[in-house]
């Protein structure tokens, strides 16, 4: 805790507050410390338990994500208050746990937005690597429905279903990009010089045709 106590810059700070995430430790200098710890599933459960945001990132990068239960990353995930904390929650430790497919049900379905939008990440997981046995009309019926309407985390892992569905099953790729024409959810939202918008059907159309330049 002292060391990155240590690690703490006020810019850094600065920064992540404007995302919702209350820490001020660099990223590269957090991952370079964990490099250097290694594994150590006792540590990792102490520095969570710490509910330091920085710690529990600390935890997140030095645990073994296989080693938790089912009740375990599903308290832990309610837990995790920040945005950063929850993301990497998500994507480090749950996404190779053996439990991550129980959880996404389960998640998908919780009345708290920001645990669905848990479940939803789960599912554009699926959707991109293992999405037989996956209803993506239905998903699409489901973000048709509910995505214009749903708060902000849960929105946006909605397009990120959304975009990749029209991304990899070029079945439903005109389905995709109609839903995001007529939502218009994030076609607004202001991105960077070379960067791609999160807007469903420019997300879609650029992607597909990067993957057709390659």
């Amino acid at each position: 805790m002292a060391e990155l106590a240590d690690l703490e810059d006020p810019k850094t700070r600065e920064v992540n507050e404007k995302h919702g995430d209350d820490h001020g430790v660099n990223l590269s200098k957090l991952r370079a410390l964990a490099k250097r710890l290694k594994t150590q599933q006792e540590l990792a459960s102490r520095l969570w338990e710490t509910d330091d945001t920085a710690a529990r990132l600390l935890a997140i990068l030095i645990c073994r994500p296989k080693a938790f239960e089912r009740d375990e990353l599903d308290v832990m995930l309610r837990e995790a208050r920040t945005p950063k904390v929850h993301d990497w929650l998500v994507n480090y430790v749950v996404k190779k746990n053996p439990h991550s497919e129980e959880l996404r049900l389960a998640w998908s379905a919780d009345p708290d937005p920001v645990v669905a939008s848990a479940g939803w990440a789960l599912t554009t997981e699926r959707v991109a690597k293992k999405p037989e046995g996956l209803d993506l009309a239905g998903l699409l019926d489901v973000i048709e429905a509910q995505m214009k309407e749903a708060p902000a985390r849960l929105q946006w892992a909605m397009n990120h279903c959304l975009a990749q569905i029209g991304i990899e099953h070029p079945e439903h790729r005109t389905r995709a990009i109609d839903i995001g024409e007529r939502l218009e959810v994030l076609k607004d939202y202001p991105t960077s010089p070379g960067c791609t918008s999160p807007f469903a059907p420019v997300w879609i159309t650029e992607m597909v045709r990067r993957q057709h330049d390659t």
